[in-house]
């Protein structure tokens, strides 16, 4: 119970699947368009945005070997599973767009020393160097929009900060569109300036990420909203007076959820069992994601609680 019928499992990997590979190939393709667009257009910007999609790669090879070990099954060490692996993958993914934004903002820096210096000159740059750069923005805003559905979806963390990194992909795009466009105009200087600008967007994305990804990891207690959603679940089954007591930690994209809660007292403990049974159908019913539910009810106290 809570983990979803076999089919459903592999929905759900099939829709995780295709996040990633749709990220990976098409980083594959963009990686040698915009590098080989940006060294014979003479496009800096577009050559340093070749140089983030090539990176991308990397860690997007990292992910496809996390998601995949994180469908094992339990073992004697991993009880629950290996899902936490997701979370490993989001953790990857942060410190590489942290790396990305970081990488950004040297070059952009780098580039803007090289035009205050007359060392570079920003009126060589092709045209087509432009038309690579707006192509990137379409189709990432498209990967961008796919994924994050699916990431919604699935409650894949990982899935969500590819998702991230898309738009983030977009943002790096649009510097480098904004900067060739100006320098075809004579304005070189802007381009520099608008990646460094991107680069800090891209800086704080990632270290939410990294944040997030962390809070799972060191078992962060879930929201109030989920708090409140299992006692409204508890309070329909007959037979339970009060909770006390909910507790709920993460696995992946799953849940473990401790209730405790308040029975009458004169009950005989075969009633008890079966008032706990009914609980635990009412969390699985209301949250798909939770793969465990453990119950302990004890006799209601006489007066206030």
């Amino acid at each position: 119970m809570g983990e979803g019928t076999p089919s459903e499992r592999s929905e759900r990997n099939a829709a995780c699947d295709f996040a990633v590979n749709a990220g990976l190939w098409s980083n594959v393709f963009l990686a040698l368009l915009k590098t080989t667009v940006g060294i014979a257009g003479h496009s800096a910007a577009l050559l340093a945005d070749g140089v983030n999609s090539t990176s991308d790669l990397v860690y997007y090879i990292a992910v496809k070997i996390f998601v995949r070990l994180s469908r094992q099954p339990p073992d004697e060490e991993h009880p629950y599973g290996h899902a936490q692996l997701e979370t490993i993958a989001a953790l990857v993914v942060g410190a590489f767009i942290v790396t990305t934004g970081v990488a950004i903002f040297w070059d952009s820096a780098d580039r803007g020393w090289h035009l205050y210096k007359g060392l570079s000159d920003g009126a060589a740059v092709s045209r087509f160097a432009l038309w690579t750069a707006l192509f990137t923005i379409v189709l990432k805003l498209g990967l961008a929009a796919k994924t994050r559905a699916i990431g919604a979806a699935t409650g894949n963390q990982v899935v969500m900060a590819l998702a991230k990194d898309h738009v983030n992909d977009v943002m790096a795009s649009m510097a480098a569109a904004a900067g060739i466009t100006l320098a075809l105009l004579g304005h070189a200087w802007v381009d520099p300036l608008a990646g460094a600008v991107v680069s800090v967007f891209i800086l704080k994305t990632g270290a939410g990420i990294l944040k997030d990804s962390a809070a799972e990891l060191m078992d962060a207690v879930p929201g109030r909203e989920l708090d409140a959603g299992i006692r409204e679940a508890l309070s329909g089954v007959e037979g339970i007076k009060s909770v006390e007591e909910v507790h709920a930690h993460r696995f992946g994209p799953h849940f473990t959820v401790n209730v405790k809660f308040c029975v009458d007292g004169s009950l005989a403990v075969r009633d008890g069992d079966r008032i706990a049974t009914l609980a635990e159908k009412a969390v699985y019913e209301k949250f798909p994601r939770v793969r465990k539910v453990y119950t302990h009810y004890h006799p209601q106290k006489k007066g206030p609680l």
